[in-house]
């Protein structure tokens, strides 16, 4: 089926825009809960501060991701700088992950002696914090659904915004009925799901970057394709992989028959026609063979071969598309 993800576009000034205004609200947050600890003489509420400090340099990290990613190939870079959009991402939940341990540490040094805290700051604060953190997650709620980069940023905010509510619950009980030991099991809850949410998302933007497959490409029905045309002999050496979150490749070898060897250009044109319309590949880089002079016992994919090396030999008959 074809290589299409519907996602719904946004202008980008509008989406920088957007990210924008959530660094600066984080940023003010920061600084609010750091001023309200040291009075308060609340290490959660210090603590609640890092992390959103941690928030304000996802979205710092994020922002300069799009503006990078939107540069035209150069070169340096010759197919482009989207891909730094994959390794904000790859940041983002590493990120999480570290603050999600973290958590859980913390969490258990106060179930062993819970600090004394002072409930209505916390309450008050973390409701701040909860309008911050949900301000942030509807920002970016739309334009996650198109890029792994803000979806990175806007689970980010989505875990900080679930954190405020257990704040501002584990503030609420103290207040009532002093059970001190309530927050820091609510913190030990909240990471892991924090760390749930980093490892369910984390293999996306591994696998783009090791040059992976496309997860929503079949890579046999792309082989099927290529092989079914006709006046194609065998396809080996194909290397299927994400040149950008959105923008499928291939490359790879085209044997020929020596009847059709004359029509190599309507078939590399018919090959191209069904990746495209088929698969959504528009990148495609194919080499031709001549069934006489083709590498022997080359393997399907990569750049090996299935007799424990690599066929040397002069192609002279090859063709570039």
């Amino acid at each position: 089926m074809p290589h299409d993800h519907g996602h719904a576009h946004i202008d980008p000034d509008s989406g920088d825009r957007r990210v924008s205004i959530a660094i600066w609200a984080n940023g003010l947050l920061t600084v609010a809960q750091i001023v309200g600890g040291i009075l308060s003489g609340s290490l959660a509420l210090i603590a609640d501060a890092l992390h959103n400090f941690s928030d304000m340099a996802s979205l710092v990290i994020a922002f300069a991701a799009r503006k990078i990613a939107r540069r035209p190939a150069d070169e340096r870079m010759t197919f482009g700088y989207g891909r730094v959009e994959i390794v904000a991402a790859l940041i983002n939940y590493t990120t999480l992950i570290l603050i999600g341990f973290y958590l859980i540490y913390e969490g258990g040094m106060r179930m062993i002696d819970p600090p004394e805290v002072q409930g209505w700051t916390v309450v008050i604060l973390g409701g701040v914090a909860l309008v911050v953190d949900t301000l942030t997650a509807l920002l970016t709620y739309s334009m996650q659904k198109g890029s792994v980069n803000i979806r990175a940023l806007f689970l980010h905010n989505l875990s900080d915004a679930l954190a405020s509510v257990a704040v501002i619950v584990g503030g609420s009980l103290i207040i009532l009925y002093d059970m001190r030991w309530v927050d820091p099991a609510i913190t030990i809850g909240i990471a892991l799901y924090i760390l749930y949410l980093a490892f369910t998302e984390i293999g996306g933007p591994i696998r783009t970057l090791m040059l992976g497959s496309p997860p929503d490409i079949d890579n046999e029905a792309v082989v099927e394709v290529m092989r079914n045309t006709e006046g194609v002999a065998e396809v080996h050496h194909v290397h299927l992989w994400q040149m950008q979150e959105h923008e499928a490749a291939l490359d790879c070898h085209i044997v020929v028959t020596a009847e059709a060897w004359p029509r190599i250009e309507e078939i590399k044109s018919a090959i191209k026609k069904r990746l495209k319309e088929e698969f959504g590949i528009r990148h495609s880089s194919l080499e031709f063979e001549h069934e006489e002079r083709a590498h022997d016992n080359a393997d399907l994919y990569g750049h090996g071969s299935s007799g424990g090396r690599e066929d040397i030999h002069v192609q002279g008959n090859a063709d570039r598309a």
